[in-house]
């Protein structure tokens, strides 16, 4: 055989798995509820710091500020309903992951395509995890039946499953946090690579 293999998925794009609407990143000045909230945090020019959570809004001496807490305390203090330490960022450096309208640009493999401007931050469009050189730890996103289940952190690298289907094992953030604060060992689900994305 001399010709290119035919795409399977040529004539039926609705068996190929689709990719979970993009995170993108909004100024926290423009949002109305923040607690909860992912947040990347940094200044223009200088680089940015994410796997953060923020509380409601605090006013000082007429300027807006952001109580921003490292994500694994977020979920402890949430989980045990603890009190923790949140520094306060000055509101316009914070900025909100929200999750975007599909059909984003899509990941380019080439480095010049991919420079980014140091004026605020950026985030990369899903990839899929079958693309990705590693995945333990990271935040994936598992699509099935055009259902996204976000919060998930990858537990595994790919390996084959029991079905011969190439597979990760993820579990809850939640799970994924407890784990490391508690040594109790998370409760995963095995998934299959073609519907999982890293967010």
């Amino acid at each position: 055989m001399t010709g290119p293999v035919p795409d399977p998925f040529a004539d039926h794009p609705d068996w190929a798995p689709q990719p979970p609407r993009p995170v993108v990143l909004l100024p926290a000045t423009g949002q109305t509820e923040l607690r909860g909230q992912r947040v990347v945090v940094g200044l223009p020019g200088l680089g940015w710091r994410a796997d953060l959570r923020a509380d409601d809004r605090v006013v000082q001496a007429s300027r807006t500020f952001v109580p921003v807490i490292a994500e694994h305390e977020w979920y402890r203090a949430e989980a045990e309903q603890t009190e923790v330490f949140a520094p306060l960022v000055p509101a316009d450096r914070v900025w909100v992951e929200t999750v975007g309208e599909k059909g984003g640009p899509e990941l380019s493999r080439n480095l010049l395509d991919r420079l980014v401007s140091l004026d605020s931050p950026t985030h990369r469009p899903p990839t899929p995890v079958m693309d990705a050189d590693s995945v333990t730890g990271r935040r994936v996103v598992h699509v099935a039946d055009a259902e996204e289940r976000r919060n998930l952190r990858a537990v595994t690298e790919t390996y084959t499953g029991t079905d011969g289907d190439l597979c990760v094992r993820v579990t809850s953030e939640l799970d994924w946090y407890r784990w490391a604060w508690r040594g109790q060992a998370p409760t995963t689900l095995e998934v299959p690579v073609h519907l999982l994305w890293i967010e």
